[in-house]
């Protein structure tokens, strides 16, 4: 049986004043064009709705754009002082042994030499080996790759903090 409601927290979502709708999609997602796309398209029927359109902001974001978002994030190992989402997000890391985020450490600092900006993944729920062998994996990747990697793993992280924006209190 199909619902026809929009679900609560959507509900709510979509009610917010226009400033208030932003900022919380600031907060999921840096980037101002991909916030602003969302906001363009609403009201949304449904959460996948906000999904689909969130994809399909992420796909048009330009290198300044994509560079915007991923300015809001903090490198894997040290999530901002105060921030439960980044600290939620990189769980994995925080029972790492110190040698594991020492090793991290220096991998993040020579993938940002490399491409100019922080190794970003989606964390959640991935340990701190499987953070440390992806960011060895993909700074071999050209440039370009590595940005539509970025990209993908971009939408993966709005995609959960959009459902956390909407879900019911």
């Amino acid at each position: 049986m199909t619902s026809t409601s929009t679900p609560p927290g959507l509900a709510r979502f979509n009610a917010l004043e226009e400033h208030a709708a932003f900022a919380a999609l600031h907060e999921a997602c840096a980037s101002t064009a991909w916030a602003r796309r969302l906001l363009a398209a609403r009201p949304y029927g449904t959460a996948d709705d906000l999904c689909t359109a969130s994809d399909a902001a992420m796909a048009e974001l330009s290198a300044e754009d994509l560079a915007e978002a991923m300015a809001g994030h903090p490198p894997i190992g040290r999530p901002e002082p105060g921030d439960p989402t980044s600290a939620r997000e990189q769980r994995g890391m925080a029972g790492a042994t110190e040698e594991l985020k020492a090793e991290m450490l220096e991998l993040n600092l020579a993938y940002q030499e490399k491409f100019g900006h922080v190794f970003l993944i989606c964390a959640t729920g991935r340990t701190g080996e499987q953070m440390r062998d992806a960011v060895k994996e993909r700074i071999g990747n050209a440039p370009e790759q590595e940005r539509e990697i970025v990209r993908t793993e971009l939408g993966k992280i709005n995609r959960i903090r959009l459902a956390r924006i909407v879900e019911e209190d």
